[in-house]
Order: C-alpha cells, then structure tokens, then sequence
C-alpha cells in the first residue's frame, strides 16, 4: 500500500483530507491505540509532527479518557482515534463520560471496508446504533469527498449548545481512496446562545424580591473570564454560591462567598440552606442525580424554590425540574450579563454568604479517622502547599470524598474529574492534563480499585516523559460498593474484596518512582521525593477497610442498618 497523497498534489486522500481537517481546526493532540483499519491516517500524522503530536496509549479506554479530560480542560474538542470492534468497544467509556459530562470530543473510528459491510466482517460494528445513545452525533463518512464536510459538522456539534462527543466511523478502503484534493471547509466556531434582555430582567427581579436566595454553580462550557463574571456579580449581590459535584473549580474555594460543593456527601449544613432557599438559582449545571442528592434534595417537577434554570441546552431545561424562569444561554454570555447586572442598594440576605462560607470552613477541618494516615490533614497539607493551578484528577471512589472535602481548588479548572462517576478515569486523565501543561503540577488520586483499571498508562506517561504523581488510597477493597453492600447487606461481605500487587514494585517496574506511605507524617516527605525525582511516580497510601468516608466506618453504617 503507498503513503497518502500529500494535499499539495492535485489528488489527496480520505485519510489526508481527516488530518487536514484536525490540523485546519486546530487540532494539536491526537490520543490513539493503533489499529490497521486506520494505518493511512496514522500516515498522514507522520507528515504532520509539527502541528499534532500523536500520543500512543496502552487501551482505548485510556485514549478515550485522554481526550475527554482534554475536552473539560480546554473547552475545544479532544481526538481519539482507535480501531473497529474491540478498539470502539473499549473507548466507549470515555464517549459515555464525555456525555454526561457535556464534555466537546471527538472519536474517530478505523472502519472494515465499505463493500464488507452488512456480512458481520470481521470485527464489523454499526456505530451508529451502538453510540446512538451516547452522542451527540454518530455517522460514517462513505464518500472521501465529504471528509471536510463531515468533520466540520463534528466539530461544530461538539461544541455548540450544549457540547457533547461526536463519533465519525472512517472505512479503511475510503481511508486510502483517491480523490481530487479540497481545502477544508471554514474554522469551526462555537455557537451559543444568549438571555434576551426581557430574561435578565425578571432574573433580577426575582433576585431582588428573595429573602433567602442561593446560586449553584458548575457544569461545562466556562471560561476563566466567566468565572470572573460570575464571582464579580455574588460579590455585588452578596449571594451564597456552591458548586455543583465535580465543579468546585468554578469559584475559588477560597472566595469570601463561597458555600461548598453541592454533591455526593454534601455538607448537612448547605444541603438545608439548598432546601431552605426561596430563590434557587442554578447557574449551569443540569441538576444531575449526584447534584440533587438522588433527586431528593429537591422535589419534582416543581421545586418549592422559585427556579432559575440556565443550562446550554434547551433539552435539558424542564428534563426534570421545571423552572419559574428558564435560561438557554452559554456561560460566558450570560455571566458578562451578570457581571453588570444591577444589585438593589441593601437585601434582606447580607450576612448570609459570609456564614455560609464559615459553614464550608468548619466542615473542611479535618476528622479523625481510623489507623496512622489522616487524609483529611494530607488533603489540608496540598492545599497549602501546591500551586493554586495545580491540577488534581480522579475517578470514582469514596477515596475521593476527602479530596472534595478537604482540599481547596483556586484556580479555574485545577479539578479534572467524572460526574458521570467512571472509575479509571483519573490515571489518563492526569496524563493528558500533563501533556497540555507540562510546567503545572498534576495529581490523580485514585483507589486501589480505581487504579487498577488505568494503571497501565504509566508506560504512556513515561514514554512521553510526563511527571505525574500518581496518589493511591489502597484499602483493599472497591470501598464504594463495599460501604452501599454492609448497608443494604450488612456482615455478608461477597465480591468486594481485592488482592493488589506492591505498588512501589509496580511503579518501578515501569521506571517510575514509587513510594509507601503508612503514617501522616511520611506523606509529604514521600511526595517532595517524587516531585524532584522528575519522573512519573506512584505514592501508595494504606489506610484501614473499615474506614469507609470521612464520616462513616463500616462498623457505623452496618450499626445503621440494623436499625
């Protein structure tokens, strides 16, 4: 087979004119698996170096990840490429995350050949029936002609409305067909839409007549000037905000104003000043399952609350909870509308963000817990001591609780992890994270459990040279199913339990460093070693079973099970 035809010559190729496309739309990282059904467009990269760097990983799974936690890190779509059957099965985790998430990607997906199709060739999948749930969009691209078209339209569905991934099946012989070359098709540009004014006059309006107002933050499609916007105006009406789960990274931790996150393990404190609020305005989010607290946090459909509803899709606005006055807007639009929105001269609520924000101070101290390590102190001791743009990732786990918790995010997108409660995320994610800013510090927490779905990419993170430390909780166990299992099954513990290697060996078998950590005190000795060891790193940390959250053992929640 001969390499693709340059796009310089009068004739390209299909896979010549998909590169062509990610360069032309600003494309400058691609994660993938190699497969042969998409060999012509790993050519065609191989002529592109200078523009996009190919970023080989162990599993499509981790490539996907990858790309997704590019997505929620930049705000621009991020690119998997992997291969048919296997490979798209694999990566289906991150498409599935990256929808929940309203997270921009794209998956490109090597494709049997067109006259195979419909005889279950090998390794013959219909992308579009099996993604059909999890995208925003899923086609194949027959023609090699409608290459610029195609990716166009994907570029711009993942990041207008309410972004989302797309999925692009490519079949191999259309991959290497040749064609007569064309420019690709104009700059994608993100599409959004704005309140009219008639809206942010009632907004006011209904802020200004509350009582006990209180504003929820979070979701995708901010900006760093946005989240100034938005701080400038709680600032001006004095209002208590939180954070919606995963989304903490919003408003400053820090902030005179700020209330908690709004999320799995939420403060007592803030969930009753969420339930008690006659104005609830939620700026953002889609008001999840983990964000209302299993929908109980607020009723349904209509909430006690007069609801201010501001998401960037209009499907989702009255999906579940229906609003007194809902808003299709992106957040960079609405929030420089927010920004100088009027505030009355005095409001019956002043006081009210500064004893929530001493709530949220009080519940962040650290609690004791069982046996030599304290992660709430370890969780304080990087608060204070990292950069306020170092960013964290994790996956999913109570292992995860303390870091919510305890640690204070500052910075705009310094917490990089799935609402959609996906474990195995944090390992690629860390990875793509250091890929994009080699010169902030990058942490994944991950369980034991957890870890063991990704552990893998640290070959990727070492053959790249990307300092990750890699933080493991290891109890043992998959602690989050074990902690639901001891409440609804108490003392009848089955298939919860794990056996894991030495982590230390484990990380140094790769050419990383590795370290153990069995007291508090050893902690940040141990991470100052990996930080100046300058390579990839794993600090494993052995806390008890029975420590199940920071509020809870196992002996506890079987205790309240028996009631």
């Amino acid at each position: 087979m001969t390499s693709a035809v340059p796009s310089s010559q009068a004739q390209t190729t299909g896979a010549r004119l998909v590169v062509d496309a990610l360069v032309h739309h600003g494309v400058e990282r691609v994660f993938c698996v190699p497969g042969e059904s998409f060999l012509a467009v790993l050519d065609s990269l191989h002529d592109e170096t200078a523009h996009i760097q190919t970023i080989v990983c162990r599993h499509e799974a981790g490539a996907a990840n990858m790309a997704e936690a590019v997505g929620k890190l930049t705000g621009k779509p991020g690119i998997a490429i992997v291969t048919r059957g296997p490979g798209a099965t694999h990566a289906s985790i991150g498409v599935h995350t990256a929808f929940q998430d309203s997270t921009p990607m794209i998956l490109l997906i090597g494709q049997c050949a067109r006259d195979h199709m419909d005889r279950e060739a090998f390794q013959e999948i219909d992308y579009r029936r099996m993604f059909g749930q999890m995208a925003k969009w899923v086609a194949q691209i027959d023609d090699p002609r409608r290459v610029p078209e195609y990716m166009s339209h994907a570029f711009h569905v993942a990041m207008s409305g309410r972004p989302g991934p797309v999925v692009l099946a490519l079949p191999e012989d259309m991959l290497t067909e040749a064609v007569d070359a064309a420019p690709p098709a104009p700059r994608y540009q993100r599409v959004a839409a704005s309140p009219s004014a008639a809206q942010m006059e009632r907004l006011r309006a209904l802020l200004a007549n509350a009582k006990k107002p209180f504003v929820i933050a979070g979701g995708s499609g901010w900006t760093s000037d946005a989240t100034q916007d938005f701080a400038r105006f709680i600032e001006r009406w004095k209002l208590p905000a939180g954070c919606a789960f995963r989304y903490q990274d919003t408003l400053s931790n820090e902030h005179p104003n700020y209330a908690g996150d709004v999320g799995l393990g939420i403060n007592p404190a803030l969930a009753a000043r969420v339930r008690d609020a006659d104005v609830l305005f939620v700026l953002g989010p889609r008001m999840g399952e983990s964000t209302t607290g299993g929908y109980t946090l607020l009723d349904i459909p209509k909430t006690k609350q007069t609801l201010i509803h501001v998401h960037q899709g209009a499907e989702e606005l009255g999906r579940v909870y229906s609003a007194d006055l809902p808003i299709v807007s992106g957040m960079p639009e609405i929030a420089s509308l927010l920004a100088s929105l009027e505030a009355p001269a005095s409001v019956s609520w002043d006081g009210e963000a500064e004893a929530a924000h001493a709530a949220y101070l009080e519940w962040r101290k650290p609690r004791p817990m069982l046996g030599r390590v304290q992660l709430g102190e370890i969780m304080r001791q990087l608060a204070d001591t990292l950069p306020a743009d170092s960013i964290l990732t994790n996956g999913a786990g109570n292992y995860a609780t303390w870091l919510h918790r305890h640690y204070s995010y500052r910075h705009f997108r310094s917490q990089c992890a799935p609402t959609s409660g996906a474990m195995g995320y944090g390992v690629p994610a860390a990875i793509a994270a250091k890929s994009l800013y080699p010169d902030r510090t990058v942490i994944a927490f991950a369980g034991d459990g957890c870890f063991m779905m990704s552990s893998n990419e640290i070959a990727t993170a070492m053959q790249y040279e990307l300092p990750v430390i890699f933080i493991v909780v290891n109890n043992g166990q998959y602690g989050t199913i074990r902690m639901h299992q001891e409440r609804h099954y108490p003392n009848r513990v089955h298939g919860t339990g794990l056996t894991n290697p030495d982590f230390v060996a484990y990380a140094r078998a790769f050419g990383a460093h590795g370290e153990l950590v069995e007291t508090t005190d050893q902690f940040m000795l141990a991470f100052e070693r990996a930080r100046e060891s300058g390579l990839p790193a794993v600090i494993e940390i052995r806390i008890p079973q029975d420590q199940s959250t920071p509020g809870a053992t196992l002996e506890q929640i079987r205790q309240q099970a028996g009631r």
